[in-house]
Parts: structure tokens; C-alpha cells; sequence
């Protein structure tokens, strides 16, 4: 099992549902803090409710999975027309299999997306997912998650040899 994510975006809006169908993902799991929007943005904007709408229209399942708390997971859901997870506790498999069984799509046709490896990328690759990573929108600065950035580092860099060579 590997921390390193199969893509990484510079952000959500750069996922199409044109490259999910040539990637074979029929589900999305999203998560919500500094992958969609920074944490002090309560509510979804009108480009989320577009993309959201894109994604629908096209036939790709989307649910928010995120470690925040229901309150918050409730207000940023509401009208955006997807299930919705918090207290997710994610690298936990837990929710993911909740969400998945609810939106009726096998792991293998599914992927993640969020900001950490630790937690959205490892949940990801213990349920055989797919993993997309964006960077953070606006990441914390405590010294917790300046550690975990640091320990992230050499994965990101190994995504990014990896994708050189590709590219040759």
C-alpha cells in the first residue's frame, strides 16, 4: 500500500467527469475541508453547485466524506444534492463502505478526493479506491499539520518522478 496519490490536481474544478469515465470511476467520495473550499466558507458557492451539477448530469455518483463535524457537513451539503458523511474518522474504511453500499458502486469504481495522504489517500488505497489529491486551499499552520505536510513531502515527490517519467 502506498501513500503516493494516482493524480494531483491543482484543484477540484480540474476533475472533469470526461477524464472520470476514461479513468472508469463511477463514484466520487469528496472531501470537503481545503479540497472544496477552506474551512471558514460555511457554504458551497455557485462554482461547486455547477460542478456538482456536471458531475450528476454525467452520470458520476459524488458524496461528501469528511472528518469535520455533522453541523458542518450539514450547512456545506445542503442544496448541492449528495449524501453527505462527517465524523468520518478517515483513515478509517468505515464510511467509505457506508457510502459506497448507498450509492450502490464497488470500490474499484470508485475514487477519493481530498488534500491529505494521510488520511483521504491512505482511506482511499485501504479500500482499493483510486486517490486524487488537490493541494490544500488554505492549509493550517499548527505544528500537528506542519508534521504531517512534512511526512507527505516524499510521497508528493515520488508522485511527481513518477509522473516525469510518464510524460517522456
Amino acid at each position: 500500500m502506498t501513500l503516493v496519490p494516482d493524480r494531483i490536481f491543482d484543484t477540484y474544478r480540474d476533475i472533469t467527469p470526461e477524464f472520470l469515465a476514461s479513468e472508469g470511476i463511477e463514484a466520487l467520495l469528496i472531501d470537503i475541508d481545503n479540497t472544496l473550499a477552506p474551512y471558514e466558507q460555511p457554504l458551497p458557492d455557485e462554482h461547486h453547485a455547477a460542478w456538482f451539477r456536471a458531475m450528476a448530469d454525467a452520470g458520476v455518483c459524488c458524496a461528501l466524506i469528511s472528518n469535520n463535524k455533522p453541523e458542518r457537513v450539514r450547512i456545506f451539503s445542503e442544496g448541492l444534492g449528495v449524501a453527505a458523511y462527517a465524523d468520518c474518522g478517515k483513515p478509517s474504511r468505515k464510511y467509505l463502505k457506508i457510502a459506497l453500499s448507498d450509492l450502490g458502486v464497488e470500490a474499484s469504481r470508485a475514487a477519493v478526493l481530498g488534500d491529505q495522504l494521510l488520511t483521504d489517500c491512505l482511506s482511499a488505497r485501504r479500500m482499493g479506491m483510486k486517490a486524487y489529491i488537490v493541494p490544500p486551499i488554505k492549509d493550517k499552520t499548527t505544528l500537528f499539520f506542519r508534521f504531517k505536510r512534512a511526512l507527505e513531502r516524499p510521497f508528493i515527490k515520488k508522485y511527481h518522478r513518477l509522473h516525469r517519467k510518464d510524460e517522456k
